[in-house]
């Protein structure tokens, strides 16, 4: 544990035995305690961690909160870390670390290094997030990129939070919307080779399955027009299938998100495990025969619906494969925990795969789903909706081709997954401290700059003294760079990793404003040093936030 959570636990550890004591001596009356809990305050004059414990045990006890707060002040010693401890309005209990503590801090984070920030949360519990998962039927859009860059940085975060994560991509290469697929790519391929054939009912008509039926030409020929007609599609359709999930790895390595698995729907069926979900489900009495078909029974489980998991004609629901699916996980292959990351269309999906959770034994808690919001593209104050290149939808690869892909990570990250984004295709552009990419990764450039320099001037600073770092821009500086563990758990914990933008702009604002108030290398060796320093520090964090975000760090802009 890192030393600012380890401080941090300390003071709830103290705060915690001095109410206990104030019980003890009759202080305070003999009530449940609430759980402890610190924040930092909005302002810095109410120092760097505030607890508002003493306005929740007012509730059960009817004293007020400033003498509650009172109380236990006085009940504790502060510690060699901290400078003083202060009861404020309306019962509040306020806590400064001393500056020679915090200065200190400098010296944990320059030997962990990239190792700096990461936390022993999860101690290698096996935890999977599944994202994208888009059917290989067309090329990604805009929102997919959202989702994708979501899971990566999320998976990221937890990886550094000690979870052993696996990434894993659901391949849907079974079912009704394959074979539709399929159907079209043929139709295609045969009017590319001069056939008169009209495309299937709801077939697939973007451009992109002309593209394929003429890329398979070229590499193929006509050797498919004379093949029975059942053949002919299973073979194109593989080929075109294997295409477009090619694409898909191509577009979202171009944007930095991979994968440790990629997971066949079709794998479900061959290897029995379909099956084995659906003989589960019955045996606990969860399927029933109706209307010609085979339900789910998720009111029997508090749903306000029953939901079918096969069709009257024998063949499986989308959520019956998403059972067996997380049969697979959790039971066969034992993740401890499940993180899905869908689309906005799949809201409705969430209760009913809880409840079949919850049939298969499995605690309901284990399985998070993230419902990641559409995306709305602009162009200064113009709506931006079709593509320039082939006039249908705009793909996710030309975004990233025309705005890069730190400007698509930073910007998609920068909201909540929950909340609809309008991503500013020309804001992501601009090279001044308008647009938040380049305002961050000029910082990180900044500070390579001027540690350039300090090794072009032969200036040694590994026995800089940071005690000397007492100026208020400073220890502004220092108590941010000490924020991030705290900002790792966070997002581990509430899965948030917006979080992480909003972080590394205020850390280049306060980064930018110390380089203004306090020259680096000056006349004062020593006092250069100490400032060579933090600098590194600030290096080593902003660096550390960046590929978190799984953005590049600039050594020069």
């Amino acid at each position: 544990m890192s030393g600012i959570l380890k401080l941090r636990q300390k003071l709830i550890e103290q705060l915690t035995i001095a109410a206990a004591k104030a019980q003890q001596t009759g202080k305070l009356p003999t009530v449940a305690l609430p759980e402890v809990s610190l924040e930092h305050p909005q302002h810095s004059k109410h120092g760097d961690y505030a607890s508002s414990f003493p306005l929740k045990l007012a509730r059960a006890t009817g004293i007020k909160p400033l003498t509650i707060a009172a109380e236990i002040t006085n009940l504790m010693t502060p510690g060699p870390e901290v400078e003083s401890i202060v009861t404020a309005p309306p019962g509040f209990i306020n806590f400064t670390l001393k500056n020679s503590w915090l200065t200190s801090q400098i010296e944990t984070i320059l030997p962990a290094g990239e190792t700096y920030g990461n936390i022993d949360l999860g101690q290698a519990r096996r935890m999977q997030v599944e994202f994208v998962s888009v059917n290989p039927t067309g090329p990604l859009h805009v929102g997919h990129g959202r989702g994708a860059i979501f899971g990566s940085t999320l998976a990221n975060v937890l990886t550094a939070s000690a979870y052993n994560v696996e990434k894993e991509y659901y391949i849907n290469d079974a079912g009704n919307q394959i074979d539709v697929f399929y159907r079209s790519l043929y139709t295609r391929y045969q009017q590319c080779l001069g056939a008169k054939t009209e495309m299937p009912v709801n077939g697939y008509l973007g451009d992109y399955v002309t593209d394929l039926a003429k890329e398979i030409i070229a590499e193929k020929g006509d050797r498919y027009l004379n093949l029975p007609e059942t053949e002919v599609i299973s073979q194109l359709g593989q080929l075109g299938l294997d295409k477009m999930i090619a694409q898909i790895k191509a577009d979202l390595e171009l944007l930095g998100v991979t994968f440790d698995v990629w997971f066949s729907e079709s794998s479900l069926h061959r290897k029995g495990q379909f099956q084995t979900a659906m003989s589960l489900l019955h045996q606990g009495g969860y399927l029933a025969e109706k209307e010609g078909a085979t339900w789910f029974m998720s009111t029997a489980l508090g749903e306000d619906k029953d939901n079918v998991v096969i069709r009257g004609n024998g063949s499986p629901t989308y959520f019956a494969t998403d059972i067996a699916y997380h049969y697979n996980k959790f039971v066969e292959r034992k993740f401890e925990r499940v993180i899905n990351i869908w689309g906005a269309d799949h809201q409705g999906h969430v209760p009913r795969m809880k409840a079949v959770v919850n049939a298969l034994g499995i605690s309901p808690e284990r399985l998070k789903v993230i419902i990641s919001q559409m995306v709305t593209l602009h162009r200064g104050e113009q709506l931006v909706r079709i593509s320039k290149r082939s006039g249908d939808l705009i793909t996710l690869r030309e975004v990233i081709e025309e705005v890069g892909t730190d400007a698509c990570r930073f910007f998609f990250l920068s909201r909540t997954a929950d909340s609809q984004m309008d991503f500013d295709l020309e804001l992501a552009k601009k090279e001044s401290a308008d647009n938040p990419v380049y305002y961050v990764q000029y910082a990180h450039a900044r500070i390579a700059s001027i540690l350039r320099l300090a090794e072009e001037r032969r200036i040694d600073f590994g026995n800089g003294d940071v005690s000397l770092l007492t100026h208020e821009p400073e220890l502004v500086l220092i108590r941010k760079l000490m924020l991030l563990p705290e900002l790792v758990e966070t997002v581990a914990t509430t899965l948030e990793p917006h979080h992480l933008t909003y972080y590394a702009q205020d850390l280049a604002t306060v980064f930018h404003s110390f380089y203004r108030d306090c020259r680096v290398i000056s006349p004062n060796k020593t006092l250069t040093k100490a400032r060579l320093k933090l600098v590194k520090a600030t290096k080593i964090v902003l660096a550390k936030t960046l590929r978190l975000l799984g953005m590049t760090t600039p050594e020069s802009m």
